[in-house]
């Protein structure tokens, strides 16, 4: 888990007890990364955290801010074990997560990853359900056009998250690059497709995944992919036009296409 200033502390809080405290088979460690200062009242809740931690943590501080690729890099050198678990600072990990997404890897996954629901502050609220493709040939063809893990639910072998050449810099995209490289290199993988994450959804959600930032490093991604020759030229092209036009529709449009293609559902779900 990766914490740095922009985190609230209470949500904080209850990331960790859901994936440490809750969990009906829980990890041997936690590796936690500061990336740069935080506020008082985060550096507290941290302190406690660890303090009362039922297993082993370890603990990793930035001085200043490195970016979520230069962090969780480093927590993978921190870890221990082979079989990483990835947990973000304001999300929830349903009790039974890891005891459902374990035996996956034991049985030859290298990478596992699970649907989500996507709430509000508020835990009812309920505002929408991301369900992924399953199955390796399924998900690899759909990694061609859309990212087919959310990141936040991901357990992954360290030896093939090295072995595709660990996290590297990709503007917002670290992930996608991440697990594009993966299936390329011939990782097996694969979603439970029911939800065992609880997804924060804040007001800002839907303009974060527009402008130029994010145009940037669409185009960057689109680049890299044909690079290594995991798309073909028609489907950089594809995505390329409907990927980047995405990022320059208004922001009511865009949560209307994500809701419609991403997260279905919504509270009727």
């Amino acid at each position: 888990m990766s914490v740095y200033s922009g985190d609230d502390a209470a949500h904080f809080r209850r990331a960790f007890l859901s994936a440490v405290h809750e969990q009906t088979r829980r990890p041997s460690q936690v590796v936690l990364v500061q990336d740069g200062p935080v506020p008082d009242e985060l550096a507290l809740e941290i302190s406690r955290r660890i303090a009362e931690s039922p297993v082993e943590t370890t603990f990793h501080v930035f001085e200043r801010n490195t970016g979520l690729a230069s962090a969780l890099s480093t927590g993978l050198g921190l870890a221990r074990f082979d079989v990483v678990a990835r947990m973000d600072a304001d999300d929830i990990s349903l009790p039974e997560r890891f005891e459902r997404q374990l035996p996956e890897i034991e049985a030859g996954a290298d990478l596992v990853g699970t649907g989500m629901l996507e709430f509000l502050d508020d835990i009812g609220s309920i505002v929408g359900r991301r369900v992924p493709p399953s199955g390796q040939e399924r998900i690899a063809s759909y990694a061609r056009f859309h990212d087919p893990f959310s990141h936040p639910t991901v357990v992954y072998r360290r030896a093939a998250v090295e072995a595709a050449g660990g996290y590297q810099p990709m503007g917002l995209m670290e992930d996608y690059w991440l697990f594009a490289r993966m299936i390329q290199s011939g990782a097996t993988v694969a979603n439970l497709t029911e939800p065992l994450v609880m997804y924060r959804v804040g007001a800002g959600a839907y303009a974060r995944r527009g402008g130029f930032a994010q145009l940037r490093s669409e185009l960057a991604l689109q680049r890299a992919f044909r690079r290594i020759g995991f798309t073909t030229p028609m489907q950089y092209l594809r995505n390329v036009a409907v990927r980047g036009a995405y990022r320059f529709v208004p922001v009511g449009v865009r949560k209307i296409a994500y809701r419609r293609f991403i997260a279905r559902g919504g509270s009727a779900g």
